[in-house]
């Protein structure tokens, strides 16, 4: 656990990673966390600095049952899809996702530039979601992990 300032580009980077079944991985491949909370060894909530390539998504289209989510643009031309509607995100232009609504939303660069931002997200346990474009469900177990299956119940 980190008790003093850090840079945040010097935390190390994780590209691609996901705990999505195929096909889904391909989506987030050019995807760049670094999971800043973890460093300091925050619990209650999570911050990531996250950066999209060109044609990269923060996640497949989604959305939480008790999970709130806030995004806040560093750099680049961020596409956010919130329900219908999709807004163009620059640098110091913010947006959040209350948990429970069942609207799903997704960060995605269409432009050709790298896009950078700050995501926050609480860690409450008990966190359900869906996908609503994709066969896809989630469930967080008690233990910490996370178990995905098809919309029918049949796991992955």
């Amino acid at each position: 656990m980190q008790e003093k300032p850090i840079k945040a580009e010097d935390v190390e980077g994780r590209q691609g990673q996901t705990f999505y079944p195929d096909p889904f991985r391909q989506v987030v491949a050019g995807r760049t966390k670094r999971k800043l909370g973890d460093v300091f060894g925050l619990t209650n909530f999570g911050v990531n600095l996250t950066h999209l390539e060109s044609g990269a998504a923060s996640a497949l289209y989604h959305w939480h049952t008790v999970q709130d989510e806030f995004v806040f643009v560093l750099e680049g031309i961020a596409t956010v899809l919130v329900g219908d509607s999709e807004y163009e995100l620059v640098a110091g232009d913010c947006i959040g996702f209350k948990a429970g609504t069942k609207t799903g939303h997704q960060v995605v660069n269409r432009s050709d530039e790298r896009v950078t931002y700050i995501e926050i997200g609480d860690r409450m346990p008990g966190d359900n979601g869906g996908y609503p474009r994709d066969d896809l469900a989630f469930e967080f177990r008690p233990d910490g992990s996370i178990l995905f299956s098809h919309k029918d119940g049949t796991p992955y």
